[in-house]
């Protein structure tokens, strides 16, 4: 929640800090929505901050913007992503207007998105909460979010010994909730499903491809 509220944790001020011990909505200025991606071979993460939804379209949106950034000057000559989500939440592995938005980044990207759904309750093996998100908690812890500018400043702070780095942007777009996929779209699917374990495992590959 954005506003005046207190959050978990310990920070050192030079005067004290009155704060709301209950998030009421009423009381606060919105919602927080981030997207997260972390770099597994540079060490490198990105964090996409929204005060929109949580849907699968700004999950896309926060990856084509990450490439677009960075992506494509540090692999210049990639031509697939790997991506590894959880297997719930606005990626869903069940979610075909997940899969639909996939299919319209790859088109977006000129590039196969290969998807590595983790499945129920194993998403902790994923490498981005214990090497980005756990991180970001710890250099937030305390801080009270009066707005996104001031979220942004304290997770661009986050670092580590091992030398993580952290860049932030602020992703300016509405997405709506409740969106459903095309009508012809289980139809005219265009997903590769892997033979093994084709729930959690799949391309979505561009026409040119």
């Amino acid at each position: 929640m954005i506003g005046n509220f207190s959050r978990e944790g310990y920070t050192y001020t030079q005067t004290p800090v009155d704060a709301l011990d209950h998030d009421f909505p009423s009381a606060g200025e919105g919602k927080l929505i981030p997207h997260g991606i972390y770099d597994l071979a540079r060490n490198e993460g990105h964090m996409n901050l929204n005060t929109s939804h949580d849907t699968s379209e700004f999950c896309c949106d926060s990856i084509a913007h990450w490439w677009k950034q960075q992506g494509c000057q540090h692999y210049p000559k990639a031509r697939r992503l790997l991506l590894l989500c959880d297997g719930g939440g606005s990626n869903a592995a069940n979610r075909h207007v997940f899969k639909e938005a996939l299919q319209v980044l790859a088109e977006r990207l000129g590039l196969e998105n290969r998807v590595a759904h983790y499945t129920p309750y194993c998403s902790k093996y994923n490498p981005i909460e214990h090497r980005l998100f756990s991180h970001i908690t710890r250099a937030c812890q305390g801080v009270v979010f009066h707005s996104v500018a001031i979220a942004k400043q304290f997770m661009e702070k986050t670092k580590t010994c091992k030398g993580l780095k952290v860049t932030v942007d602020i992703l300016a777009g509405v997405y709506v909730t409740g969106k459903k996929c095309a009508e012809n779209f289980r139809e005219n699917i265009r997903i590769i499903f892997d033979d093994y374990l084709p729930r959690w495992n799949y391309r979505a590959v561009p026409q040119a491809i």
